[in-house]
């Protein structure tokens, strides 16, 4: 599985919305994202561009255990 190297986090916003994050708050450089989609979930992401691919990944794994899905799973329903 490859992610994409060049994301903003404003296009990783809107490829969220697919599971239902909306935007809850903003403070500084950190924007936090809330699904009421299987229980309620929180992820924060900062706001870069581009994301670094770590953090990506880190939020991609947080998705992923809050949905009950792999990894691959949700990169590929995102991406």
């Amino acid at each position: 599985m490859r992610l994409p190297r060049d994301i903003s986090s404003t296009e990783l916003i809107k490829l969220l919305q697919k599971f239902g994050y909306q935007i809850s708050r903003q403070k500084g450089s950190h924007i936090r994202l809330t699904t009421t989609k299987q229980g309620e979930h929180h992820i924060t992401i900062p706001n870069h561009d581009p994301i670094r691919l770590g953090t990506l990944s880190s939020i991609i794994t947080d998705i992923a255990n809050h949905f009950k899905k792999t990894k691959e799973e949700i990169a590929k329903e995102i991406f």
